[in-house]
């Protein structure tokens, strides 16, 4: 089982700025789903909010509107195919947790499912949707945790195994992942 690591609700935002693709979880009643979501983004640091595209007419729209909540994770690069065939397949028809077999473990504070194999994890509120025209969501995090291994004092130390880094989705199953950081010293105080 992945292990995992609660981070501040203030620094949630640094789990994804980096801008991997993700995987919302959602469920109601007895009902669950999984997609794959590269339109996400972090919009505040307290309270912790994140914008979210889900398309109104999708079964994971139907439960995240039924639930009022949803968990965003960022895939490891060992599960990329699984990251793309949760999106090529619908919810409605198929269980795609037992379908792929996929590993899961509880939050603490929603009931959708969080599976395992990610970096980073974040239980999410619904607190306002776009206008009725568009799939926008944004969600207040509630709880947010990490991989410890590679999350360290407040940031990212990315795994030199590649199949632990996260993932960039560009189109047509093409991704990539996560590079190697580097830290440049601005030389203004700020004001």
């Amino acid at each position: 089982m992945t292990q995992h690591i609660s981070i501040p609700l203030k620094d949630s935002y640094k789990l994804f700025n980096h801008g991997p693709v993700s995987i919302i979880t959602s469920a109601h009643g007895d009902k669950r789903n999984i997609m794959a979501a590269a339109w996400i983004m972090p919009l505040d640091f307290s309270p912790a909010r994140v914008a979210v595209v889900i398309d109104k007419n999708t079964y994971t729209r139907e439960l995240v509107n039924a639930s009022g909540e949803f968990g965003l994770q960022f895939p490891m690069r060992k599960i990329a195919r699984l990251t793309l065939e949760v999106g090529d397949v619908s919810g409605r028809d198929t269980d795609k947790f037992s379908h792929f077999d996929i590993k899961t473990f509880s939050g603490s504070t929603i009931a959708a499912p969080f599976i395992e194999d990610c970096i980073g994890w974040l239980e999410c509120k619904v607190i306002k949707q776009g206008a009725e025209e568009m799939d926008l969501i944004v969600g207040e995090v509630v709880a947010a945790y990490a991989d410890p291994e590679q999350f360290i004092d407040g940031r990212w130390h990315f795994s030199d195994d590649p199949q632990k880094r996260s993932i960039h989705y560009m189109a047509g199953g093409e991704f990539y992942i996560t590079g190697e950081s580097f830290r440049i010293e601005s030389d203004y105080s700020g004001e």
